[in-house]
């Protein structure tokens, strides 16, 4: 498999200072919903807000599209997100959740399989797993495309997005999609992982 770069500088330009944190889960956004404790029919459709500072915030709706047998969630709360609702969303299936906030240059990177963490990038605490041998082809081609390893938010992550979905998550994606907005009820305080 030959990467191509994906263009990132809506979300590291005009969002470059605003926060967002999507979740690919391999499920269908029903199941995604009722996994994070909401019910799906009600849901209201709508696009994902064209402008950043309409982007939702904690305590506010989430959004979950689908695409091919994956549920893309926009998920609001992303600086509190827990290590352990990533994993328990992940039973049975595959997560990858990549959340930043650029006006600190901060981001974090989870795989999940079946309930456990397979690779994380962490943000504050710069906490960085090694990559499993699953990833090292993938990796040493990212490294090549970026060899002044910027942070994963600057594009490295979203080639490891489509490695591991098989989803491209370009601008036209992301804005394209008709996402059903609603809330949820999660367990739990929110944590920074340790």
């Amino acid at each position: 498999m030959i990467m191509q770069p994906i263009d990132v500088s809506w979300l590291s330009g005009e969002y470059g200072e605003e926060c967002y944190g999507f979740i690919y889960l391999r499920t269908t956004p029903e199941q995604a919903v009722a996994r994070l404790g909401g019910h799906y029919a009600a849901f209201e459709p709508a696009r994902l807000p064209d402008e950043p500072d309409n982007w939702p915030r904690r305590g506010e709706p989430l959004g979950v599209a689908s695409v091919g047998d994956w549920s893309i969630i926009f998920y609001p709360d992303w600086i509190g997100i827990e290590e352990e609702l990533l994993t328990r969303l992940s039973e049975g299936t595959r997560l990858v959740f990549h959340t930043a906030l650029g006006v600190e240059d901060t981001d974090d990177f989870y795989w999940c399989e079946d309930g456990e963490i397979k690779y994380l990038y962490g943000g504050d605490d710069a906490f960085v797993m090694d990559p499993p041998a699953e990833l090292a082809d993938v990796i040493d081609e990212i490294d090549k495309l970026y060899p002044s390893i910027p942070r994963l938010y600057r594009g490295p992550a979203f080639l490891l997005i489509e490695h591991l979905t098989g989803i491209r998550p370009t601008e036209e994606l992301l804005k394209g999609l008709t996402f059903r907005w609603g809330t949820v009820q999660t367990e739990g305080e929110p944590s920074s992982h340790s």
